[in-house]
This record gives structure tokens, sequence and C-alpha cells, in this order.
């Protein structure tokens, strides 16, 4: 028998031991997995050096007068500008989730996101002509089974339809948005502001916020102070950063991921080597004897070491592998219903990097003692231990 086979017999001679140790390590990497694969889709959102974003110095949810956008695309150094909104949408019921719809001018959008925006020229002008327009992007017309020419009632959790005295618009769905891995518009449903600003019945004249490439990314600085400083000590003061920066303030709205990733799993791990390493060091007490039989037989200490480290190792892998598949098995059911919530969250390489080197360092944290104890053990005491 080689040193593998008695390695997996002495992992399983309890089952029922080993099959809870598992299930712990397979929930810890289930959210390691989900947690760095949603943090990785956020910051893996394609972005331009030159693209960048003004919004209201207060925070994210305050407006800024439209006045705004037109001072901040005639700055020296501005290529192109446009304006956005949040609507706040939903579609039927909230509860099954939001859809991130964006009120824009449609013909200064595709001039600030033409890379993104690869439809038909088509459906491109239908958008434009029709006030009542909108384009989504393909998984969310898909999640809804939407088709082109449909009239789609939205709804807003923020806002109220002035015509109708409801949260509710009617729009025509024109055309849909390809979204190819790292698209700004993945989730995207774009609406007409001019209509979205005439029907509201609060806040009108107001934007959230102003997207703009610049004439060369050096400028970047330049530009960011010259629009910040125009609006210092106004009532509607600004800020402006890099396109990355905004997305990452976008997605702070959920919460500080970074923090929220770092507090779960370290919580998760911690517990995790409590259970595995004193679990290890039991399992080897237990065996006080055998390891005592072993180096009788002539197994040397090394060897001794390298078959305790081995089971722990192999322990550890074994909960990372489950914990993995079943994260990559979420996500591809959350990919196949549609999303529609947001950048497409997908199991990128990295999450598995990660995953494997945490994995390396729980089998060695909660082996080593154990091993070690096993190579420092001298027979005549192995057979003394009761």
């Amino acid at each position: 028998m080689n040193d593998f086979a008695l390695v997996s017999k002495n992992l399983w001679r309890k089952p029922v031991r080993t099959i809870l140790l598992i299930i712990s390590i397979t929930i810890a990497f289930l959210i390691l997995s989900l947690m760095l694969s949603f943090n990785s889709s956020l910051s893996n959102v394609n972005t331009l050096p030159t693209r960048m974003v003004t919004l209201s110095k207060i925070n994210f949810t305050e407006s800024l007068p439209i006045a705004h956008y037109d001072r901040i695309a005639r700055t020296e150094g501005v290529r192109a500008a446009t304006h956005m909104n949040w609507f706040g949408g939903y579609y039927q019921d909230p509860a099954r989730g939001f859809l991130p719809v964006f009120a824009v001018d449609p013909e200064t959008y595709f001039q600030v996101y033409a890379e993104d925006l690869g439809i038909p020229a088509a459906e491109r002008d239908a958008f434009f002509r029709e006030r009542t327009a909108m384009l989504v992007a393909a998984p969310v017309a898909e999640r809804w089974g939407w088709r082109v020419g449909q009239r789609i009632p939205i709804n807003s959790n923020i806002f109220t339809n002035g015509t109708t005295g409801s949260s509710t618009w009617e729009f025509t769905l024109v055309g849909t948005i390809p979204t190819p891995p790292g698209s700004s518009q993945s989730g995207s449903v774009l609406i007409h502001y001019d209509y979205f600003n005439e029907t509201i019945t609060f806040g009108r004249d107001r934007i959230g916020w102003v997207p703009f490439l610049t004439t060369s990314a050096e400028m970047n600085d330049s530009v960011a102070n010259a629009i910040d400083q125009r609006f210092a000590n106004s009532q509607d003061e600004t800020s402006t950063q890099d396109e990355a920066t905004f997305n990452e303030s976008f997605a702070a709205q959920l919460g500080n991921i970074g923090l929220v990733i770092t507090l779960v799993v370290s919580a998760a791990f911690i517990a995790i080597l409590l259970i595995v390493g004193t679990t290890m060091a039991l399992a080897v007490r237990e065996r006080t004897r055998e390891v005592g039989v072993m180096k009788t037989l002539g197994f040397s200490s090394g060897r001794v070491l390298r078959m305790v480290l081995a089971e722990s190792l192999l322990l550890s892998f074994l909960g990372a592998a489950v914990g993995l598949g079943l994260a990559a098995l979420i996500l591809t059911v959350l990919a196949s219903s549609g999303g529609g919530g947001g950048p497409a969250i997908s199991f990128a390489p990295i999450v598995i990097a990660w995953a494997a080197l945490i994995a390396l360092a729980l089998g060695l944290v909660t082996g080593l003692p154990p091993a070690l104890q096993a190579y420092r053990m001298r027979i005549v005491d192995a057979f003394a231990r009761r």
C-alpha cells in the first residue's frame, strides 16, 4: 500500500467527522468564490482612460442642475459629454429585482459610450427618433422575454409619472445592446431624458451625473480640477473622477464590497482554522500507537510528517474543490437566468488561483502542528501513551 492510499484510509476512518469537516470548508470556499467573483466582475468592467465622470460632491445620490452639463461640455479639454439620471426601475414586481434604468440624452450618450453600443444603425436611429423608445442589454430582454417592438411598462420606486398619476411609464423596445464580457452596458436599460424630465412630478431639470471624454488622458487631472473649481462654493459643488473610481463608488452604494469580503471571509476561515486544526490534532493523538508502529516498521519521521501533512492538505483541497464547483454552478445558473441587475458576474480564473493559495495555506497551517508532533514522537513514548 502506497502513502497516498494510507493517507486516504486515515482520512476516511471516521467518515462522519470527515464529511462534516469537508462541509465546513466547502461553505467557507463557496462564500469566498462568490464574493471574489462579484468583486472581480465589478472591477473588470471596461473603462477608458479618457472617460471621466462628474457628480455631486455630497454623494452619488444627490442630483445636479442640468446647467452644469452645458458648462462641463464647454470646458477646455472635454471632447464629448453626456448626462444620466437614475430612474429606480423595476418590472411588474419589485421583489423580483431592480432594473438599472438610466434616463439619457441619446445622441451624446452614443458619443461617450460608442465602443460599448454596437447595435444596428436602424435600432440606433429608432432610439434617437422615438421619445418613448427604450434600449436594453440583451440579457435583460432575454430574462424578461421582451421582444423588439413590444410596449413595456416600467415602474419607478422614486418618481411619479405626472401624466398618469402612477409610478408607471410605458416604453417601446426598439433594440437590444450586445454585452460581451466587460461591457459597461451589462444590465443597462436606456430611456430618453427629455421624456422622463417632462413627465416627472419633482426633480425636473436635474441630472444625476455627467460622463465625458477628455481629449487625452494626460489632461484628466487638469480638466477635473477646472470643472470642480468652477462649481466650488456653489449650491451644487462637484467631484470629478475617472471612470474606474466612479464605478467603485457606484458599487459602494451596495456597501464597502472589499471590507465585506475581508470581514466575512476572515471570520469564516478563522472558524475553519480552529475546527480543522483541533480535529487534526485530535486525529494524531488518537493514532499515537499507530505512529509508533509505523516508525517501528521502518517509516522515517520525515515520511510520517509528510503523510500527516498530506492528510490535512487533502482535506483542505477536497473542501475547496467542492466549494468552487458549487460557486461555478450557482453563477452559471444566474447567468442563464439572464441577470439584469448590473455587471454580469462570471467565475473568473483569478478566483481559482486565490482559492488554491488559500487552500494550500489552510492545509499547511492546520496540518503542520500535528505533523510536527508526529515527527518528534519517539517510539517508546508512542507505546507508553494510553
